[in-house]
């Protein structure tokens, strides 16, 4: 997840800062581990980004290539990101005569719907009648080897009218089944009689009565962590149960799954159910071994935070990052909450302070971004003459001021876009991503 890196020859930040050259696989690791491909940012396009993917790909080892395909789809639970690493694994000068490229997809692909997904990034969008270039050996063996992951329920669920249907995948890769009831559900697959999924989606367009589903589903348990969070707001205007939804979100095993900024947004749909939202946000951290010692968290809240994490979300990095701050707030022994901005560009004046002792959703408010600068060199500076045992910022990266280094104590920095140059790199830990799996990086790194 992370490295100490030594310091190289500057470039720049997109507001000005220094940032010290990195190796390829640091710079496509910056990239990926925050990225929602085709996305644009606050500073870059997302054709830009997928461009350095593409290019930087190649610049690294097969291997380092597959860990990073790995970790973004199975620790990040990123999907399209892995999904373009492994189009490009398939494509490195590495990979002939190994087995990497089939390992590597059978690992990444973790739904039936991304088997098509990863074929349409193979083909760059091109018909694939048309197109000559034909799957190589091990890409049909990574598909064939990862169709067989999944049950009746996921392959009729994600069974889809699109341009590469699970049955076009099936017959292209010539998959085996692994025994006769396999074989059996595969030729449902083929002959269209999978049996119908107990979705809510499909029961709501057979025209049944919303409120009825969603109690019956989550009764049996029958409905997915993060479509339950996504269905709040229908749940509550049809009046299902609101203690019912309580004890789903709370004894879910899926909530292990799911990002931590996901529960902010289905507390901005539903806000009045924010008193059974938060606790189910906390309880990831409920079992956690608390960090010793006094933790500073500093959080950036400058104007580029407020760049949208995609088109369709309403979410924003800045959203990321509190929820970060939120879910670090309740593993650290002592802590201090601080967050800063900066004013007009080379004011020199930084906009800094630390946040009342609040936890959970009313800290996440605190946090949220202002329309202002990046002034992270003042903020880190005013931190690293305090006292602390752990200092742990959250940010984008992009500062307008040159940011000093460390010389004691752990320090973080954890950034929470996928922009080109960053600054926390020398005697900093560099983390990339904004995934719960953080707070177990740190842990891990601290008990070696």
């Amino acid at each position: 997840m992370a490295r100490i890196n030594k310091k190289t020859a500057s470039t720049f930040t997109h507001e000005g800062a220094k940032s010290p050259n990195i190796s390829p696989y640091l710079e496509l690791r910056r990239t990926i581990m925050a990225c929602l491909l085709w996305e644009d940012g606050f500073y870059e396009s997302g054709v830009s980004v997928a461009d350095r993917i593409h290019d930087l790909a190649h610049l690294i080892s097969a291997q380092q290539l597959s860990e990073l395909a790995i970790e973004a789809r199975n620790t990040h639970h990123l999907r399209h990101a892995p999904l373009l690493l492994t189009r490009e694994l398939a494509r490195h000068k590495e990979v002939k005569g190994s087995t990497l490229v089939a390992s590597t997809l059978q690992q990444v692909i973790n739904r039936p719907d991304e088997l098509a997904e990863f074929l349409a990034l193979y083909w760059g969008g091109a018909d694939r009648r048309k197109t000559k270039e034909k799957l190589t050996r091990q890409v049909k063996q990574g598909l064939a080897a990862a169709f067989t992951k999944f049950d009746e329920y996921q392959l009729a669920k994600y069974n889809r009218d699109n341009g590469i249907k699970l049955v076009d995948v099936l017959f292209m890769v010539h998959a085996k089944p692994k025994d006769q009831d396999q074989a059996e559900l595969w030729k449902r697959l083929i002959e269209g009689k999978l049996a119908v999924p107990d979705t809510w989606e499909v029961r709501l367009s057979g025209g049944e009565d919303k409120g009825e589903v969603f109690t019956d589903l989550l009764k049996r348990n029958r409905i997915g962590y993060l479509a339950a969070l996504r269905n709040l707001r229908n749940m509550q205007q049809t009046k299902v149960d609101k203690r019912l939804i309580a004890d789903y979100l709370m004894q879910n095993k899926g909530i292990s799954q799911i990002l931590p900024f996901r529960f902010i947004a289905a507390a901005r749909a539903v806000p009045a159910w924010e008193d059974i939202i938060e606790p189910a946000m906390l309880k990831a951290t409920a079992s956690m071994e608390k960090l010793p010692g006094k933790t500073i968290i500093l959080v950036d809240r400058s104007g580029s935070m407020e760049a949208q994490l995609s088109s369709k979300s309403d979410l924003s990095r800045g959203d990321a990052a509190a929820a970060l701050a939120v879910l670090l707030r309740e593993v650290c022994e002592e802590v201090e909450v601080w967050w800063f901005t900066a004013g007009e560009k080379n004011s020199g004046y930084v906009w800094l302070a630390q946040t009342p002792p609040r936890r959970g959703f009313a800290l996440a408010e605190l946090l949220q971004p202002l329309n202002a600068g990046t002034d992270l060199g003042g903020a880190v500076k005013a931190m690293l003459a305090r006292e602390y045992d752990r200092l742990i910022v959250l940010t984008d990266e992009q500062s307008s001021t040159d940011v000093p280094q460390p010389t004691s104590g752990q320090n973080y920095m954890i950034n929470i876009a996928n922009y080109r140059n960053g600054v926390g790199y020398g005697q900093w830990i560099h983390i990339d991503g904004f995934s719960e799996s953080i707070i177990r990086f740190v842990h891990t790194l601290e008990a070696a």
